[in-house]
This record gives structure tokens, C-alpha cells and sequence, in this order.
């Protein structure tokens, strides 16, 4: 029998692998062309920083046979937290145009969060919102922050993006569109405010 150690961690090098391949998979040409890159960048200094503002829903589902959201980790003492302090969840969660998980597939959200609030629920958010849809194909925005998922308005700051939100900033909003407290399934409806050039 594998000791629990050692099989958390072949699940998060396996999952690891799995968002390299992915990502490898969506990322735009230019960037397999280190010399397009590089003339981008000498150009940036006569470019104009744009604002794209982007509206979305996040579907992060823990239940049933294909969840999009894993258990990677827990300290513990996670169990008996009433936050779940401790708790790494690895996802990749769809982004749909709506907030029916049939609606019209724009990206997809792929990162980890964890419970890093002792007294109350606040989620670490380390994410790449990797969007599908045609004008944005292939490109990224990272978020990294606290998201404080029970209270009602959130924020979350935009901390870089590749392809063409190259160089991005800006702000993520989020709002709980569904919560179900026995399996832990929520769609989080996203509103994105990215200056980039």
C-alpha cells in the first residue's frame, strides 16, 4: 500500500504535468518564438495600455464523476476546522458565458486554492483564467489573492496574463451564483476589469 505522502505527491506532479501539457496545447505561436516576443517588446514602448472588461462564470464542482475541483492536501488538524485550514484543492474549472453549465465555454480556470484563514473562510486563489473564445484564444490572466468566498462581493487582483493580455493588471470580482453546502459545488459568477497592451 503507498504511503499518503508519497501519493499526494505523485497526484500534484501528475496534475502539475497535466496543466503544462494544456497550457502547451492553447498557448499562441507567438509564444513558441522567443524572437516575435522580443520585437513585441520593443515596440511597447509606443503602444497604448487598453482596458478589456470580461464577463464570465466559474464552475468549481467537488461531487459526482467528473469533478473539476481535487483534494490535493490537508494538514491535520483540516477536518476538525470549522474553515478547513489546510485544505489544497487543485481545479480546472470551466468558464462559460452563462451561468447554466451548458452555456457557451469561453475558457478555463486551472491553478489551486487553499484554506488559509484560521478564524474565518479565506481561500489563497493561485489561478490562470485560460480562455478559449475565438478574440482571446490561447491567452491568460493570472490571479493570485485572498478570496473571502462566503462573504457576498469579493476582489481579487489580476497579477499578469500572456498573449493578448500581455503585461496585465487589473481587478477580478467575484459573486456567488449557487452554493451547494453538502458538496461543496458553486458557480461564482466573474466580472474582470484587465489593463494591459
Amino acid at each position: 500500500m503507498a504511503k499518503p505522502a508519497l501519493t499526494a505527491t505523485v497526484v500534484v506532479v501528475v496534475a502539475a504535468l497535466a496543466l503544462v501539457a494544456t497550457a502547451a496545447t492553447l498557448a499562441p505561436a507567438e509564444a513558441d518564438d522567443p524572437e516575435k516576443v522580443d520585437k513585441w517588446f520593443t515596440t511597447l514602448s509606443h503602444a497604448e495600455r487598453k482596458t478589456t472588461r470580461l464577463h464570465f462564470y466559474f464552475h468549481d464542482t467537488l461531487s459526482g464523476k467528473s469533478p473539476t475541483a481535487v483534494r490535493i492536501a490537508e494538514a491535520p488538524m483540516t477536518e476538525k476546522s470549522p474553515t478547513l485550514f489546510g485544505l489544497v484543492n487543485m481545479i480546472d474549472d470551466p468558464l462559460t458565458k452563462g451561468p447554466e453549465p451548458e452555456s457557451p465555454l469561453v475558457g478555463r480556470a486551472q491553478g489551486f486554492y487553499a484554506s488559509a484563514g484560521l478564524e474565518s473562510l479565506g481561500l489563497h486563489m493561485n489561478i490562470n483564467l485560460v480562455f478559449t473564445s475565438p478574440e482571446y484564444n490561447g491567452s491568460t490572466l493570472s490571479i493570485m489573492g485572498r478570496n473571502p468566498a462566503f462573504e457576498t462581493y469579493r476582489e481579487m487582483p489580476i497579477v499578469g496574463g500572456t498573449g493578448v493580455f500581455r503585461l496585465a493588471s487589473g481587478i477580478a470580482t467575484a459573486k456567488t451564483y449557487f452554493f451547494n453546502l453538502t458538496t461543496g459545488d458553486a458557480v461564482v459568477e466573474y466580472k474582470v476589469v484587465a489593463m494591459h497592451y
